[in-house]
């Protein structure tokens, strides 16, 4: 069991530009983790900081530009518990048969500013890995929190949450962010989200 608790992790970051989906780092695997050091804290801490300013509930390694199997996240589940963590490797396991309820629900990505699309997926998921100190770890979502863990696992093996809509849906999605990417500067979240009135642009219709 390990004596570390991920509240040593989650301050002390700095924030990181955030990876858009055009970009291959979004569509490739990524490397298992192998080494449990300061390297990796240091990483982590970073994700934290900018999952934070970005408001996100997760962002994985491979959203700040990094092909490494982890990712963080600060989420509710059903019940409205919040869970805060970082999973390293994870594996996850979805209800099958009689278990298996969709729930669709609109989802967005901090990848993908600004666009959301209705997308169904399992109200359950169990996500196994090890923890920053290469302990295991075991987390079970419900909600927000399921859904979370499903999508942040998917950026992990190269999936982004726009791969599982429908052409039409999909169609709806890029229509979204390309009519709101002007308020998304390159380096966002550094630099932080414009305004519609600031920018002399249209407001959010």
């Amino acid at each position: 069991m390990s004596q570390h608790t991920i509240d040593e992790l989650r301050s002390g970051g700095r924030v990181l530009r955030i990876a858009r989906w055009s970009e291959p780092v979004m569509h490739a695997p990524t490397e298992p983790v192998t080494s449990f050091d300061e390297d990796l804290h240091t990483l982590i801490r970073d994700m934290f900081a900018t999952m934070e300013r970005a408001e996100g509930v997760g962002l994985a390694a491979t959203q700040v530009g990094r092909g490494l199997a982890v990712f963080v996240y600060d989420c509710p589940d059903e019940d409205h518990h919040r869970h805060v963590g970082a999973i390293c490797n994870p594996e996850i396991e979805l209800p099958t048969g009689r278990d298996r309820r969709l729930e669709a629900s609109e989802e967005g990505c901090l990848s993908f500013p600004g666009a959301y699309e209705s997308l169904a997926r399992t109200d359950r998921a169990v996500c196994r890995g090890v923890d920053p100190w290469g302990e295991p770890v075991e987390v079970v979502g419900t909600g927000l929190l399921a859904r979370c863990l499903q999508h942040e696992t998917d950026h992990l093996n190269g999936i982004v949450f726009g791969d599982r809509l429908s052409n039409r849906s999909r169609r709806k999605l890029n229509e979204t962010q390309e009519r709101l990417a002007h308020l998304y500067p390159d380096d966002w979240p550094i630099t932080p989200r414009r305004t519609s009135a600031s920018e002399g642009q249209p407001a959010d219709a």
